[in-house]
């Protein structure tokens, strides 16, 4: 399984994600990211990325990350929507918006989506999508 058009769409309009790392002594550490988005991989990078503690749990051998992509698209009615990515991190270099450069990139083992849409509820339940992505 892979990302549906829904899902594609809606981190393709998002610009800010949440990246949880761990460091060698099992510290969980989340930070607000900015990332790129090819349809199947997550690219995250930033003004000094060697220097910061998601790079380093990376390059220290601890590749399993999380990713959440959120927003709110009103609050009255509330309509929240995400997309949440279990995966593992690796350390590239690539071209992206910024010219040549190193990046971790996030490939999905799992993900999870509630309303990628948008939809108000209305009343009615929704349910997270669940997609196992598979070996490329």
């Amino acid at each position: 399984m892979s990302f549906s058009e829904e899902e594609k769409a809606y981190l393709r309009s998002q610009h800010l994600a949440r990246l949880a790392t761990v460091s060698a002594d099992g510290q969980p550490d989340v930070a607000p990211v900015r990332f790129e988005f090819d349809g199947t991989d997550f690219y995250v990078a930033g003004i000094d990325l060697p220097s910061t503690r998601k790079y380093h749990n990376v390059a220290d051998g601890n590749e399993l990350v999380a990713l959440v992509v959120d927003d709110l698209v009103t609050t009255d009615p509330f309509v929240p929507r995400f997309v949440r990515v279990y995966g593992t991190a690796s350390i590239i270099e690539r071209d992206g918006r910024s010219g040549r450069r190193e990046y971790l990139r996030i490939t999905p083992t799992v993900s999870w989506s509630w309303n990628p849409e948008g939809r108000p509820r209305n009343g009615g339940a929704f349910r997270p999508r669940k997609a196992v992505h598979g070996p490329r």
